[in-house]
């Protein structure tokens, strides 16, 4: 077998609604989740030993232990195997920024179950790499295959969304890594009362206009949290909504990557240029979303 590689794209989560946690203390969310054409790499190759290698610029900004998701989506599947798989040699080519709101161990882990699947069992069904995806945290199943879709319960209840234009847009990290454990614990702390989760879509949004003024209508309820424990993702939010070619700011995930919505393809590469230039510890990209 010859290496194997596959991008693993950064989510967005265009919003993201929160309810009050349940007796198991798990928050219900709901949210339009979307990916990007830029992310990780993730490559697998034979080996005489399973071995894990981490590179890139937030290469090591990650742990290569076994709390990597990598190596635990590897694990997962060998064990839903039943064991005995050949060994490999993985590769992480770590171009996202750690603890960012765009669910890049996640999807670096459903990048490896699907490059995995190719060299232990290309027949094993769609359904039980899903249900291994699930079993490895709230974005494991919307991650695996990196389509957009409307995700509810814990993340894991997956539903067709509403189609959407080829989005252009602009990706901002201040810089600092974010804590969801803790975002979640702010959240609760401010106490606001019951929220409602799931808002009322059409099937289509065949217009970038007709998709910005839902989402003026929406949230991402971890936001103002997220603010509250790192103040970067205020001006993040500020800089970008400054900027004259931005149709709609928001934040992803938990934070701290806040993205903006443009007109054009173009457009997202001034506000990337021009944002880099003023911030040049930012990290900012422009990018696509909704290729899929």
């Amino acid at each position: 077998m010859s290496a194997l590689e596959l991008l693993a794209p950064a989510k967005i989560n265009l919003f993201l609604h929160v309810g009050l946690p349940g007796a198991d203390g798990f928050h219900p969310i709901c949210s339009l989740m979307v990916f990007a054409d830029i992310g990780d790499l993730l490559s697998l190759a034979p080996s005489d030993r399973f071995e894990m290698e981490l590179a890139g610029p937030f290469g090591g900004g990650l742990s290569g232990g076994e709390d990597n998701l990598v190596l635990r989506a590897a694990r997962a599947l060998s064990g839903h195997l039943g064991g005995g798989v050949p060994p490999m040699r993985l590769r992480l080519d770590k171009q996202l920024p750690v603890a960012a709101g765009l669910g890049g161990g996640s999807s670096d882990a459903g990048a490896a179950l699907r490059l995995l699947r190719q060299a232990w069992a290309p027949d094993l069904p769609d359904r039980d790499l899903e249900t291994v995806a699930a079993s490895l945290g709230s974005d494991g199943a919307a991650c695996l295959w990196a389509r957009t879709v409307l995700a509810e319960g814990r993340g894991e209840v997956l539903s067709p969304a509403p189609r959407l234009p080829v989005l252009h847009a602009v990706l901002v990290n201040p810089g600092c890594a974010v804590s969801t454990p803790q975002v979640y614990r702010q959240f609760d702390a401010l106490d606001e009362g019951p929220r409602a989760l799931q808002p009322d879509l059409p099937m289509a949004f065949a217009e970038l206009d007709d998709l910005v003024e839902a989402l003026g209508g929406l949230r991402n309820d971890l936001e103002a949290p997220a603010i509250a424990l790192a103040p970067e993702v205020g001006d993040v939010l500020k800089a970008l909504k400054a900027q004259p070619e931005t149709r709609f700011v928001r934040m992803s995930g938990s934070g701290a990557t806040c993205f903006a919505l443009c007109e054009t393809a173009g457009a997202a590469q001034a506000v990337a240029k021009r944002l880099l230039k003023a911030h040049p510890t930012w990290w900012v990209r422009a990018c696509q979303l909704g290729m899929d």
